[in-house]
């Protein structure tokens, strides 16, 4: 088997926002059919660096490079990112009142491929998505995310994964919100996915383990102060759900002060 091609490679990444800097010096690489686990606490930056992958205009990169497939990520536009296979599941999804899931998916379809897409062709491409990931096809008709669960909006964003079909998929505190039978069935859509969709590259980002006890990742990062400090396998986050992050903030502390008495 060949060498796995490089997706994703994040080097150095500085960010701010109004004045404040979040991220200090990420590096991160993501390669065809890998899926990482980013784990922090709250304000590390694990969010700050998918919007920032993503496009979004609030963040300033002060420095650092991404590369998507070889290409200078920061130089394409945010609706390029997205047509070229950046997906981005949100935290927190909004609303989008008078517009069905199936009227959505079908421009998105259509911006993602640059071509037209004929009604039928779609709505089977929709049906099958939706047989997969065990959706009711009664969603399809309902306005996008309007009194929709958290659950539902979850399901709803894998759901746009199964049909945009991207080569890069961030998935922003997915797990949010959940009660224990939706985070199984979100976990079980991202697995059939990353199996159905072999060589895309998945980076969940979360606070905690749990759904990790249903999406088994290649690697492990954690983030701390805006900088990934460790790395390691699913054994790396049963030892975060074990002894939480005082233990690794501790270690930064000290390796901080020793550093500053040499």
């Amino acid at each position: 088997m060949g060498e796995k091609k490089e997706l994703l490679v994040i080097e150095g990444l500085h960010t701010s926002v109004e004045g404040n800097e979040i991220l200090r010096g990420v590096d991160l690489t993501i390669r065809e059919g890998e899926l990482h686990a980013l784990m922090g606490p709250n304000g590390s930056g694990k969010s700050t660096l998918a919007k920032v992958v993503a496009g979004h205009p609030a963040y300033t990169v002060t420095e650092g490079r991404i590369f998507y497939k070889g290409e200078d990520l920061l130089a394409m536009e945010v609706d390029e990112r997205a047509r070229r296979g950046v997906f981005l599941a949100f935290q927190y999804p909004s609303d989008i009142p008078g517009v069905t899931i199936a009227q959505f998916l079908r421009q998105a379809k259509v911006a993602r491929t640059g071509e037209e897409v004929s009604v039928l062709d779609f709505y089977d491409d929709l049906k099958e998505a939706m047989g997969l990931l065990e959706v009711d096809e009664k969603l399809a008709e309902r306005f996008v995310n309007e009194g929709f669960s958290g659950g539902e909006k979850k399901r709803n964003e894998i759901l746009q994964m199964a049909m945009l079909k991207p080569d890069v998929a961030l998935l922003d505190e997915t797990d949010s919100g959940l009660d224990i039978d939706a985070l199984k069935i979100v976990a079980q859509g991202v697995n059939r996915l990353h199996t159905e969709l072999g060589r895309m590259g998945v980076l969940i980002i979360t606070h905690y383990q749990r759904i990790l006890n249903y999406i088994t990742p290649d690697f492990v990062h954690v983030m701390v102060r805006g900088r990934i400090v460790r790395s390691g396998d699913k054994e790396l986050a049963k030892q975060l759900e074990a002894e939480g992050y005082d233990g690794i903030r501790g270690e930064l502390a000290t390796a901080g002060s020793a550093s500053g008495q040499r």
